[in-house]
């Protein structure tokens, strides 16, 4: 359970301060009866990752290229307020551990003698099928 002024932590060296996330409480609507016609139950949490100090630079490079300057999480899934504060909670940290990882540099290799002379099997075999369905008109 995360209280809304508990700082959020996304790996151990990323903390987002509580001061930096903005909450709005918004009806949900949807099932619920009266409840969900009285209750502002649906969270929208919203990070500027532009002004952020949380991040290194680098970090913060490579999230803004991911994600942009603003981002914005809504959850209206439950019917509690405080459900619905710890998914979005939850969303934030999984969007920003998705955004800090490094995709690795993919380094391109040629393709084995196996693989190359598997296709031009596959493609010769082929080739000799469509042949075989051409139409040859007869000498008689």
């Amino acid at each position: 359970m995360v209280a809304m002024d508990d700082d959020l932590r996304i790996t151990a060296t990323v903390v987002v301060p509580a001061a930096e996330l903005q909450w709005t409480f918004i009806a949900a609507g949807g099932p619920g009866g009266q409840h969900a016609n009285t209750s502002n139950t649906a969270a929208e949490l919203r990070f500027s990752v532009a002004e952020s100090s949380a991040f290194s630079p680098a970090q913060r490079e490579r999230v803004l290229a991911k994600l942009g300057d603003d981002v914005r999480i809504v959850a209206r899934d439950e019917r509690s307020q405080l459900r619905n504060r710890n998914l979005a909670t939850d969303r934030l940290r999984q969007t920003l551990l998705e955004a800090l990882r490094v995709d690795a540099i993919r380094r391109p290799t040629r393709p084995s003698r196996g693989s190359v002379e598997r296709r031009l099997t596959a493609k010769t075999h082929q080739a000799g099928r469509k042949a075989d369905r051409r139409y040859r008109p007869s000498d008689d």
